[in-house]
């Protein structure tokens, strides 16, 4: 029986090779040398996989018009999972693509049950905390779901009349009325771009975790179909491994327990990597004499993906690790000094931003 991934669950994925072979993902290696610059999460396969992201490097090399669009469900606090797709719209931005961040607000109410006002007013928070990272607004645009044109709407009609009830069931699995509209919903969230109205840019890239792989596939059938109609193209897609949360699941929103959330005072974050899960072993003797296991700590993952850049200090991390130099106690006490620096650093750039009002200024909120 063929494998599901569910875009609104929060189980950490175990075999991405498998998701290359059983969804038709490319593995990413094979296109590295198409990027113009280096980035870690390309470097150590953070990124592993791609839906024709080589189609749209070579229209960035031709100077095409190319765009990235992705979506935020403001249905908790951001954390360094969200980061993630902060770091890649960051870089894709510098290589000259315009950015379009959706704040998911419908899909919030919808299938998390949120309250409207609260999930709006997070927005303002998710741009806010994107520009601290390093997103250049003036070269992106930043919108609520609710808060958009007819067109934009248009679209979502349109789709619901060549997709069927068992394709959607086939894509994920258990369904309802609710998801189907949310599905919908996002697949004119990452098309609407190429019409002329929104800029035409008929190259996008979707950055997203392995998870989220559901919606990608819906959005390139449908693109399919309306492509003689509406002369649609099939977007591309990048996918990133997902960060684990502190207990092995995967960092989510709504386990803030688990996960080291962009507003957390370092004190709270130290709190939480002390009981975090690693890859030790079960005494300081077998440690030391079996070395531990990195690949299933939490701990290196942070590193992997936020806390070194520089390769040669993760590589001693890592061979420390598996030789029995240095036991989870020390390794999270390195790790927290790391991921305080980043917190205040990151903390005092968000309350720049949110002092400026510019995250106010550039989301435009509903009418109702």
């Amino acid at each position: 029986m063929s494998a599901k991934l569910d875009p609104w669950g929060h189980y950490a994925i175990e075999d991405y090779r498998k998701l290359l072979e059983e969804f038709g993902i490319s593995p990413i290696d094979k296109i590295l040398g198409l990027l113009p610059h280096k980035h870690k999460y390309f470097e150590r396969l953070v990124i592993f996989g791609h839906r024709d992201f080589d189609i749209w490097l070579e229209a960035l090399k031709r100077g095409e018009k190319v765009a990235v669009l992705t979506g935020f469900m403001p249905s908790g606090r951001p954390h360094l999972g969200t980061a993630m797709v902060y770091e890649e719209l960051k870089f894709l931005q510098s290589l000259g693509a315009h950015v379009k961040i959706a704040i998911a607000d419908a899909e919030a109410y919808i299938v998390r049950r949120e309250d409207r006002s609260e999930v709006i007013r997070r927005g303002v928070e998710f741009v806010a905390h994107s520009i601290a990272w390093g997103i250049n607004p003036d070269n992106a645009e930043f919108y609520y779901q609710t808060a958009m044109d007819n067109e934009y709407y248009r679209l979502i009609q349109l789709f619901s009349r060549k997709i069927t009830t068992a394709e959607m069931e086939a894509i994920y699995g258990d369904i309802n009325p609710g998801k189907i509209m949310a599905a919908l919903t996002q697949s004119a969230d990452i098309l609407h771009l190429q019409l002329d109205k929104y800029g035409g840019y008929k190259y996008i890239v979707v950055p997203v975790g392995a998870d989220q792989d559901p919606h990608l596939r819906l959005t390139r059938d449908i693109a399919d179909r309306f492509e003689q109609e509406l002369g649609l193209k099939r977007p591309s897609s990048i996918y990133h491994k997902l960060l684990r949360g502190l207990d092995g699941n995967k960092m989510s929103k709504s386990r803030p327990e688990y996960a080291i959330h962009l507003d957390d005072d370092p004190e709270t974050a130290e709190k939480k990597l002390a009981n975090a899960l690693t890859g030790g072993r079960a005494t300081a003797e077998e440690q030391r004499r079996l070395g531990g296991e990195p690949w299933k700590c939490s701990i290196f993952e942070l590193y992997v993906y936020h806390l070194i850049d520089d390769e040669k200090e993760l590589k001693e991390r890592y061979d420390e690790c598996v030789n029995g130099k240095i036991l989870c106690g020390q390794c999270k006490r390195i790790a927290a000094e790391k991921l305080r620096k980043l917190l205040i650093e990151h903390q005092k750039r968000f309350k720049e931003v949110i002092t400026s009002g510019i995250a106010e200024k550039i989301l435009k909120k509903p009418s109702f």
